[in-house]
């Protein structure tokens, strides 16, 4: 392993998201670049546990694990304690905090997060309708959208659209450019559905730059200009007072905290 490179083990009874997700989120908050996430997902026995902890002491790696059913997080400690690595129970403590304050039993079947239910398949149809509606390709489907983005290029709209449809909305995104009148759809919306998106100049025009070197343009086309990332700011700050809409500055906010400021305004 190289010296600078950290590395972590994910384990699930199930598909292991939960656990990944909080592991990401943490890394997040560290200069670590250079770690390395290793997921083991629908663990059934005790002898798949003994083997990948016996893998991870090799790595000098500690576990991030979500186990329901309590011989495996029997296991899991067991071993953890024998290697000596560290092992986080992700789900235990809120599970056991839910028993203790509610005097209720889990149902200690692994997966039933993502079960083939009713959300699943929400979820699956706010993904497709996301898809097609995005960048403003279809917007005869925009009256059946839950949240519309709006925003000058580069400020995020199509990652911010996916995560919002992984969590079950349908979402249309629309660029704004000063050249280009806004379509008629748009002004018709219901102001409390539609999401304006911002940023600060000096930001904008930097990822701007990057975007045109990593399609080999030259850096200074007017694009990625200050003059020009300016004025398309100014026009969409217009046309949000215009539509009486939510404003957001996603300068220094992942997409994870901007989701997140959406949905709370939000409820399907």
């Amino acid at each position: 392993m190289n010296e600078k490179e950290r590395s972590i083990f994910v384990c699930s009874d199930s598909v292991g998201e939960t656990a990944e997700a909080v592991v990401r989120a943490t890394i997040r908050q560290f200069n670590a670049h250079q770690t390395r996430i290793t997921r083991y997902a629908h663990i059934k026995n005790e002898e798949e546990i003994r083997i990948l902890m016996e893998e991870a002491s090799s790595q000098g790696a500690f576990i991030a694990y979500t186990l329901v059913l309590p011989e495996l997080r029997e296991m899991m400690v067991a071993e953890s304690n024998r290697l000596k690595i560290s092992a986080v129970d992700i789900m235990g403590p809120v599970m056991q905090a839910f028993i203790d304050t509610f005097h209720d039993s889990p149902k200690r079947e692994a997966g039933l997060l993502h079960r083939l239910d009713e959300e699943y398949y929400r979820r699956v149809e706010a993904i497709e309708f996301t898809v097609k509606c995005d960048d403003g390709k279809d917007m005869n489907a925009i009256h059946r959208a839950d949240i519309v983005l709006l925003g000058v290029s580069r400020t995020s709209k199509t990652p911010l659209s996916i995560y919002l449809a992984h969590k079950g909305y349908k979402v249309c995104n629309y660029p704004l450019v000063p050249d280009v009148k806004s379509p008629r759809e748009l002004l018709q919306q219901n102001k409390d559905k539609l999401v304006g998106l911002t940023m600060k100049a000096e930001q904008l025009s930097k990822i701007r730059t990057e975007r045109l070197k990593s399609v080999g343009l030259p850096k200074g086309a007017k694009y990625a200009s200050m003059e020009r990332v300016v004025e398309e700011l100014e026009f969409a700050m217009d046309l949000y007072k215009q539509l009486g809409c939510m404003v957001i500055d996603v300068t220094e906010k992942a997409i994870e905290e901007t989701a997140g400021i959406i949905t709370e305004s939000y409820s399907l």
